[in-house]
């Protein structure tokens, strides 16, 4: 599955658009990681705890993006873009999402 933020792929060209996909996932904060973080935020810099949560969840969306563009008989997505958004204090949603196409070599 080839993706990408662009509107095109060097090298290739769009022979079919087939819709837009999305890949969602909502995650939570645990209370150990909250403390964690907590910890961490006193010494500032980078807190890891929710840089990894936050990876995570942007790698799983993607992933699931990717499987709906598959299940859509696509072989690539293009103009690929992520959105989160705070559900409720703890609680975040985020979203993969792009146009399907299936391309050739050109």
């Amino acid at each position: 599955m080839l993706v990408s933020t662009t509107n095109d792929l060097t090298g290739y060209r769009v022979v079919r658009h087939v819709g837009l996909v999305r890949g969602v996932t909502v995650r939570s904060r645990s209370v150990i990681g909250n403390f964690a973080a907590g910890i961490q935020s006193i010494f500032g810099g980078n807190i890891t705890v929710y840089t990894k949560l936050a990876e995570h969840a942007r790698a799983e969306a993607y992933q699931l993006m990717a499987a709906h563009a598959t299940e859509m008989g696509a072989n690539a997505v293009i103009a690929m873009r992520y959105d989160a958004n705070e559900i409720m204090e703890g609680i975040t949603e985020v979203l993969a999402y792009g146009t399907a196409v299936v391309v050739e070599p050109a």
